[in-house]
């Protein structure tokens, strides 16, 4: 039996030039730049070019991430690829990535698990690299919002809160206990699926969307808020405290948390809830705005990038979103 353990080798994110200011939306619809930060902290976030791929995005990620752990691509085994924005209906966008790659055969699994999905991806690939099926694998995020949102008055509670955005995790085999994933925990209850989700188009439907579908706008995304913040100030402080208990540790043992960034009121909230102090958990919704399934490494390259997350640290990982999934990962970087 395989006694591999994994760890994360390297990180890289890629945002869009485009910077998309709260005082640019407010000229689309009815909101403020004031409103906006009040209830999301959010003051911009990025949307791609005409033209731009979310495999483009990934691929540049992914490229990063490779150059710093100093692993060539052709070393990669595998790509997990997590998005609720494909670029396309089908093929899964793993393979686009894996042709601007220049890499041929190795296997590509896309997922959709929304904003859990970095999270469901790290716990896929340790899973593998635990087996001794594969060495190295490349995680991914990346997501297209910009396309799909309703920018006008009518869509404005979900428009504001979505950016465009990628980031990566090469995950390879662990060579001592400094550096390795310690321990995933994965969630999800479909019992309130509806209030965070996109109804149109959907195969379940025939024709699968409708002129009429389409004029009532149950092609773009529909959030009930404050259930969504009931259950994600609920959830998230769960799956961080069920990984305490299995590493055994406590608070003051963890160096950094990176939670999904949905919204900047919610980590917060999270935060305050189990006592952890505030330089313990690194946000940037600010500048990038809910990216889903990219937000953590977008998220956790920055950190590393300022220092504040450095080899050895012991760090957590933790997202809350649709379906509705939740769940952690704790690592030693």
């Amino acid at each position: 039996m395989s006694s591999y353990r994994s760890r994360i080798l390297g990180v890289g994110a890629y945002v869009p030039p485009r910077v998309v200011t709260n005082h640019e939306l407010a000229s689309l619809m009815e909101t403020s730049n004031e409103w906006i930060i009040e209830r999301t902290g959010i003051e911009e976030r990025r949307w791609v070019s005409d033209g731009q791929t979310g495999a483009q995005m990934a691929a540049k990620a992914s490229e990063q991430a490779l150059e710093r752990a100093g692993v060539p691509a052709q070393d990669v085994d595998m790509i997990i690829y997590a998005t609720l924005s494909p670029d396309y209906n089908f093929p899964g966008t793993g393979v686009f990535v894996q042709r601007l790659l220049g890499l041929k055969e190795i296997p590509c699994l896309d997922i959709r698990q929304q904003c859990t999905g970095f999270i469901y991806g790290l716990s896929i690939a340790d899973s593998f690299i635990r087996s001794g099926q594969y060495k190295n694998i490349l995680v991914i995020g990346s997501e297209i919002h910009s396309s799909g949102i309703d920018v006008t008055t009518r869509g404005r509670d979900v428009a504001v809160l979505f950016g465009d955005g990628a980031g990566a995790a090469l995950v390879g085999r662990a060579v001592d206990d400094q550096q390795l994933i310690l321990s995933t925990h994965l969630h999800a209850d479909g019992s309130e699926a509806e209030i965070l989700w996109t109804e149109y188009p959907a195969s379940c439907h025939n024709p699968r969307i409708t002129v009429e579908a389409m004029n009532e706008a149950k092609h773009f995304p529909r959030m009930v808020g404050k259930k969504v913040f009931k259950h994600a100030v609920t959830r998230m402080p769960q799956a961080i405290m069920e990984g305490m208990v299995k590493n055994q540790v406590q608070l003051k043992d963890i160096d950094m948390v990176i939670p999904h960034q949905a919204n900047l009121r919610i980590n917060q909230m999270v935060a305050q809830m189990i006592g952890l102090p505030p330089e313990k958990m690194h946000n940037n919704i600010q500048k990038y705005g809910n990216t889903t399934a990219a937000s953590i490494p977008i998220c956790m390259n920055e950190a590393i990038e300022l220092g504040k997350i450095q080899r050895g640290h012991l760090v957590c990982l933790v997202a809350f979103g649709a379906g509705l999934t939740w769940g952690s990962v704790f690592l030693r970087y």
